[in-house]
């Protein structure tokens, strides 16, 4: 299928999660009837970015799949026609949970989920007291517009989870991100940071000739323990395969987006940058260490 038609759906969140769930469902419809084949979602966009303090009642969020949610995009997905990339909060067992991007196809089934990889642990963002690193590798999701190649959030700043799902036969990189600065850092430290983020995402799709979609959630949200809470910086873009910029949203405020993506760009450039063809596996054992002392 060339070209796809992709559609991103960046919104604010609040602690309602119908509210939440029903501003998804219009971002879907609006981006559907634009001509969306493809609708890719933020992370856990079904409420509050809770991990900015650390609580066992926000476990009390958490869902199985199929679930609530699955059923919910489910339907939307059959109805409309369209493939979606959600995210949620995945209840696997008891004391045992994921950060989860799940794959609607578009009859409405589960086409496949990825558990996110790496985990942070920081100021505003104690997903390690939540999550559970995936165990289920960096595997493209086949559905009926590609094999799509599904990350979240930290894992965008690791080359080899990019590499990795594009070594599997991944068609485009996505990212469903929930990232933010604090209110508190200035305007050139805001602009480092987002750069640099904007910036290796790039570098992924360059480095492995394929598209990179990149869903960022938007708007401030204040820290239940009173602290600077976190201002999400939106700016959901997506980048050709030579890391050319085709689209970039607002950093203040909700919006949907379509992307055409030529599919065929992949093999063209891959041709002519034949990074794949030139890598030395035999002179990289050392990546499977911590660090080279």
């Amino acid at each position: 299928m060339n070209p796809l038609q992709v559609g991103l759906v960046q919104q604010t969140c609040g602690a309602d999660r119908n509210v939440n769930l029903e501003k998804s469902s219009r971002g879907i419809r609006e981006a559907v009837a634009l001509g969306a084949q493809l609708v890719v979602l933020q992370e856990l966009h079904a409420g509050l970015y809770f991990c900015q303090v650390e609580e066992t009642d926000c476990f009390d969020q958490a869902e199985t799949i199929p679930g609530p949610s699955t059923e919910f995009f489910g339907a939307l997905a059959r109805e409309l026609g369209v493939v979606i990339v959600t995210s949620l909060f995945e209840r696997r067992a008891t004391g045992l949970y994921h950060n989860t991007a799940v794959v609607i196809e578009s009859d409405g089934s589960i086409a496949g989920k990825y558990r996110k990889m790496h985990i942070p642990d920081d100021p505003g963002y104690y997903e390690k007291f939540y999550f559970t690193p995936g165990d289920l590798g960096f595997t493209p999701i086949s559905t009926s517009v590609g094999r799509l190649g599904v990350l979240v959030c930290w894992d965008q700043w690791y080359p080899e989870a990019a590499r990795l799902m594009a070594m599997a036969g991944a068609e485009v990189l996505i990212y469903p991100t929930a990232i933010g600065w604090d209110p508190n850092d200035d305007t050139e430290e805001q602009k480092r940071q987002i750069d640099a983020w904007m910036t290796v995402q790039r570098g992924h799709a360059v480095a492995n000739g394929l598209p990179v979609v990149a869903v960022n959630r938007v708007g401030y949200e204040a820290a239940p323990s009173g602290g600077p809470g976190s201002l999400f910086w939106g700016s959901s873009f997506v980048a050709g395969c030579q890391g050319e910029l085709l689209a970039r949203l607002a950093a203040d405020r909700e919006e949907v987006r379509i992307v055409t993506l030529d599919r065929l760009r992949s093999e063209e450039i891959r041709r002519i940058w034949p990074f794949l063809r030139d890598r030395r596996i035999d002179a990289y054992a050392d990546l499977l260490k911590r660090f080279c002392d």
